[in-house]
């Protein structure tokens, strides 16, 4: 199929970069003004619901959830510990 497009291009070959440079800008904004926008609203990337264990959605704020791990001061409440490394330790090479 490329090979037909460039074949049919006029104007040698200076005629035939600047046409293949068109044709494919043409290709980007017909992909970008005319396909995305309608294919966006069939995409589920703004379809995100954030729920709690229980399956209920959290309606956010605080979510009960209190941590005895970490520095009280940092500002940040982490649900489990992050000073272990849960990791198995490398094997011994030979």
């Amino acid at each position: 199929m490329y090979g037909w497009i460039w074949r049919k291009l006029p104007f040698g070959l200076a005629g035939k970069l600047a046409g293949s440079v068109l044709l494919a800008a043409a290709a980007l904004a017909l992909l970008w003004f005319v396909v995305f926008p309608w294919a966006e609203p069939l995409l589920p990337f703004d379809d995100v619901q954030v729920t709690q264990d229980s399956g209920v959605p959290d309606g956010g704020g605080d979510s009960g959830v209190t941590t005895e791990t970490g520095d009280p001061d940092d500002g940040h409440d982490l649900p489990y510990d992050t000073d272990q490394n849960n990791t198995p330790p490398p094997s011994p090479r030979r």
